[in-house]
């Protein structure tokens, strides 16, 4: 099966911000995910839908989708670990109403 990673928009802003080494470490660590390579879990309770990426301080958050054989990791945030799950289920809230 084919795997196809897709980066958001903010993910690809994030990354960029960041010094040389973390923004190399988790531009690898985002490829990766095709390979199912990484250290990933998937969230619990209101954020059940997603998993995340651990890169050092780093977490990218992602959802998993299936077409037409093909395989869709969409990386839709990135943030610093301390503040990535809230800054993230409150996009969700203001973006939807609900997570």
């Amino acid at each position: 099966m084919t795997t196809k990673v897709k980066v958001a928009e903010q993910v690809e802003s994030f990354v960029k911000a960041l010094a040389p080494e973390p923004r190399r470490a988790l531009r690898q660590g985002i490829k990766g995910l095709a390979q199912d390579k990484g250290e990933v879990k998937r969230l619990e309770g209101k954020l059940s839908p997603y998993h995340r990426l651990r890169v050092g301080h780093h977490r990218v958050i992602y959802a998993e989708r299936f077409e037409s054989g093909t395989r869709y990791i969409d990386c839709v945030f990135a943030q610093e670990r301390a503040v990535v799950y809230d800054l993230f289920l409150q996009l969700r809230t203001e973006e939807f109403g609900a997570p």
